[in-house]
């Protein structure tokens, strides 16, 4: 087998890593910002009710706020456990419980990995978030803005630029994840190299896929680094 066939061959493959990175990147950025909301819900439904008790059960119960709880809860659940499991009980799970039929095969990957990775972002949104100085708050109030507009004029390029750091770190990792794929037998770089291995009894082609690695995130590191010096405007 050629050089430009095993390159034809493992381009196929890459197609579909750059299909599972880019959908996982466009869904799970704006997901990751509506979970880190549900995190930092405030939303304490017996507030009115036992707001005043000086019991301690009753005050916990005053102070217990469920979205937060339940938010916090199913984000400690999926960083917990495996990508790798994710994909294997999204891929199985509702046929082997629920008698569903099966979902495609892609499908299930970018559940998996969307659901994976807005997990990882909201957590990075958070802590941007909470660390901008409560003063910043404050100051819009008193300008008289909404707490919306707050957020999106004040707070928001703040916590973007925060962020850009950590969040490029998430996206490498993502590129690299994405191999994660064939255990389901989705065929995208790493499993189309190894088909050629298996088929044509050659082992370089294992060696070739870093190429396509090195190539991609070298490109991804690079525009992280621009979008970085781009918002050197909101460093201080």
């Amino acid at each position: 087998m050629s050089f430009l066939e095993v390159t034809l061959s493992l381009s196929k493959g890459f197609l579909i890593t750059l299909q599972i990175f880019g959908v996982t990147l466009l869904c799970s950025i704006p997901l990751g910002l509506v979970l880190s909301f549900g995190s930092m819900s405030k939303f304490a439904p017996f507030k009115s009710l036992l707001g005043h008790s000086k019991h301690p059960f009753l005050k916990a119960v005053a102070n217990f706020r469920p979205i937060s709880f339940i938010t916090k809860l199913f984000i400690w659940i999926i960083r917990g456990t495996p990508l790798m499991i994710q994909v294997i009980l999204v891929f199985y799970g509702p046929g082997l419980i629920f008698g569903m039929k099966a979902i495609p095969r892609i499908t299930a990957v970018l559940i998996a990995f969307i659901i994976n990775y807005s997990c990882y972002f909201s957590e990075i949104y958070r802590g941007g978030i909470e660390s901008i100085p409560r003063g910043q708050y404050e100051a819009g109030q008193v300008l008289g803005m909404t707490k919306t507009q707050i957020f999106f004029k004040i707070v928001l390029f703040q916590v973007v630029k925060r962020i850009v750091a950590p969040m490029g770190n998430e996206i490498i990792t993502l590129v690299k994840d994405t191999s994660l794929a064939r255990v389901i037998m989705v065929v995208e770089l790493v499993q189309a190299a190894q088909n050629i291995v298996a088929q044509k009894a050659i082992i370089w082609p294992l060696f070739y896929i870093a190429v396509f690695y090195l190539l991609f995130s070298g490109l991804l590191t690079i525009l992280l680094n621009l979008a970085e010096k781009k918002l050197g405007y909101y460093s201080g």
